[in-house]
């Protein structure tokens, strides 16, 4: 099970475009389930899982974001893999919509790092997940 690290990210601003969202798109030749976490006026949310099939893309959040940061886990479903982070967030084994990052374990739940995406309040925002070592940051 090797750990994928390499997420390439950058903002969506297509000249002409009024869709707003928050998009993952997998690079990868396997299914990618995706959980997302944000701050909401009822406090800390994670959202999953997304189904994200080879070489496509899934909108996680619909509209114009409301939040600067939005943090991300995801796992490969054939090879296991995973991209995370440091920050720890509760997840479940299906669906789920967890207020709370907190006693994850003592929720029932499981407890996961999720990588923080800083979108500098942009209204749009998408991540490319993919099995290429190394970072990529940019913005358009």
């Amino acid at each position: 099970m090797g750990l994928f690290a390499a997420v390439a990210f950058f903002s969506l601003a297509a000249p002409g475009s009024a869709r707003a969202d928050f998009r993952v798109c997998n690079g990868t030749q396997n299914l990618v389930g995706v959980a997302i976490g944000y701050r909401a006026s009822e406090g800390w949310i994670t959202e999953g899982w997304w189904q994200v099939p080879a070489t496509t893309c899934a909108t996680l959040i619909e509209g114009e974001l409301q939040s600067r940061y939005y943090y991300l886990y995801a796992e490969d479903a054939a090879r296991g893999g995973r991209w995370t982070g440091d920050v720890n967030m509760c997840v479940a084994e299906n669906e789920f919509k967890i207020t709370g990052v907190n006693d994850c374990f003592a929720r029932g739940f499981q407890r996961m790092g999720f990588k923080e995406y800083d979108t500098g309040r942009q209204g749009s925002w998408m991540v490319q997940l993919s099995d290429t070592p190394g970072t990529q940051e940019s913005q358009n």
